[in-house]
């Protein structure tokens, strides 16, 4: 037997809805309907939309900048204040793999080339980069084998690669500058040349004083013998290659009489003759921008 609980007949009744009642039930089983409709909906189309992807930026390392040019160059890419990328640079936790020889110093090893930039992209990240890049590239074999060739250490034959970029005033010119630089330190010659005097003094000019040659400083190769003690800039593969291979010249001295003409001599006189020729057009320049 079943037991039923008693209720007044008048609790058993159906509930009657008012007008109001049905209202809410009617709008309540719309909204229902709405939403089963819309999530399908969403699920079909892929949920909220999403963002539009990052447009790829890069960032051109030219070569034979500096390191100062570099991080510069970095910051504006990134849009942060001015000396972030040095301070990280230099910051022992950004940990660039750079050979010993290097002693913390990066100059050399921010390879030239095109880096991808995004958002995300940070100093850090980027300075790795280029530098792993270098040491991929400086890393090889034949990079070995030509410093051994040269009796120069990796690090050593970075440093007249350099030279070589901001020696050259063309392409063409790389091999017959860097031959220039073997025959003088075979010969225990000063290499002489204007471009470390510019790193040493921050700036870039083909204007060289007297008193600019007598300054206290290890990249003054007018005074000191042998290499200066770093990278001047960073190479490219070209600079680099002269630096393996150059031109077979008994050359000694050279000097740029104007751009594309390069002269290379054995001969003191003949380099001073260049020298004159030289500085005769460049007073001529001059007298003309000024009348």
């Amino acid at each position: 037997m079943t037991f039923r609980s008693w209720q007044p007949e008048h609790r058993r009744r159906r509930a009657r809805l008012t007008r109001r009642g049905r209202l809410v039930l009617i709008l309540g089983g719309v909204l229902a309907l709405a939403a089963a409709i819309t999530v399908p909906l969403l699920l079909l189309s892929g949920g909220p939309e999403r963002p539009a992807p990052e447009k790829q930026r890069t960032l051109l390392i030219t070569e034979g900048r500096r390191g100062g040019e570099v991080y510069a160059a970095v910051d504006r890419s990134l849009g942060l204040a001015a000396g972030t990328t040095r301070k990280a640079a230099e910051a022992p936790a950004t940990a660039l793999a750079l050979p010993a020889a290097a002693r913390g110093n990066p100059e050399g090893y921010l390879f030239p080339a095109t880096y991808p930039v995004s958002r995300a992209t940070t100093p850090e990240g980027l300075l790795r980069y280029m530098v792993d890049t270098a040491r991929k590239r400086f890393g090889t074999p034949r990079i070995a084998e030509g410093a051994r060739r040269h009796g120069l250490s990796v690090h050593e034959l970075v440093i007249v690669a350099s030279i070589v970029q901001a020696e050259a005033d063309t392409a063409d010119d790389m091999g017959k500058v860097a031959r220039v630089v073997y025959n003088r330190l075979a010969q225990g010659m000063p290499l002489q040349m204007d471009s470390t005097i510019n790193y040493a003094l921050g700036r870039d000019t083909v204007d060289t004083t007297h008193e600019d040659t007598r300054i206290d400083s290890p990249y003054n190769t007018y005074e000191r013998r042998g290499l200066p003690p770093s990278p001047i800039g960073n190479p490219g593969e070209q600079a680099m290659n002269a630096a393996v291979d150059p031109a077979r010249g008994d050359w000694l001295y050279f000097v740029t009489v104007r751009p594309g003409d390069t002269r290379f001599t054995a001969g003191y006189a003949e380099h001073l003759d260049n020298v004159a020729e030289f500085n005769e057009r460049r007073r001529a320049a001059a007298s003309s921008a000024g009348s």
